[in-house]
């Protein structure tokens, strides 16, 4: 292997290190916002992570955070629904490379302006994808962020959730792949458990966890609960 090879293989071990320290280890690093489990609730009802408070932040915010410009699309889902997101590719959350997807809270009414002003559709395994047109990503820039999905660079280990957001209220397994989801509605948190695939950490606000928990309660299966205070819509 070549010095430089070996040096970027280094600084990769070290960066996985320091955050699954930053995980197991009490205490809170200089960088505490750039942590997924620095949850912030500003208000009632509210959810601030990584220097973003869901429902008020927009996506000029996160680009700030992310310091990328992201890609933003509209997607069509079979039923018609249209939701438009912002895909960061390349995030550097406490030293290591991760993806963010954000869904944007657009009108109903500007959605369907922008789709039709789209430049191009293309199929995908779940509906159709959107291409943007200038004057409309601008736009989107505006509006509030909805959710906000964290993709980390590893595997982490159960272990580290429960250290770091203790029991979930519910433990949900998808009935069509095996995937299980560690419901926390009071932080508005659904961590997605799947085998070995990394996480995903999706953020919505605590009077929006419905529209997350009904879908995966209808179609699948609880595996596990404990009493958790609830929150109302």
């Amino acid at each position: 292997m070549k010095t430089e090879n070996k040096i970027y293989l280094i600084v990769g071990v070290v960066s996985v290190l320091l955050l699954v320290g930053s995980f197991l280890i009490p205490g809170e690093p200089t960088m505490k916002d750039d942590l997924p489990w620095h949850i912030e609730h500003p208000a009632p009802n509210s959810v601030r992570v990584f220097g973003l408070t869901l429902g008020q932040s927009n996506t000029s915010d996160a680009v700030k955070k992310f310091k990328e410009e992201g890609k933003p699309s509209l997607f069509k889902a079979p039923s018609g629904q249209l939701i438009a997101e912002v895909f960061f590719e390349q995030v550097d959350l406490a030293g290591l490379r991760s993806k963010i997807v954000l869904t944007v809270e657009v009108p109903e009414a500007e959605l369907k302006g922008m789709y039709e002003r789209g430049l191009r559709i293309a199929a995908t395994g779940s509906g159709k994808k959107i291409t943007l047109a200038p004057e409309d990503i601008t736009r989107l820039h505006a509006y509030p962020i909805g959710s906000l999905t964290y993709i980390p660079g590893f595997r982490v280990e159960e272990e580290m959730f429960l250290k770091r957001f203790g029991q979930p209220a519910q433990r949900v397994k998808e009935k069509e792949n095996g995937a299980i989801h560690w419901l926390y509605p009071q932080n508005g948190l659904d961590i997605t458990l799947s085998g070995e695939d990394k996480p995903l950490l999706q953020y919505v606000s605590p009077t929006q966890f419905h529209k997350l928990s009904e879908p995966l309660l209808t179609h699948g299966e609880v595996v596990a609960q404990s009493a958790v205070p609830a929150v109302k819509p």
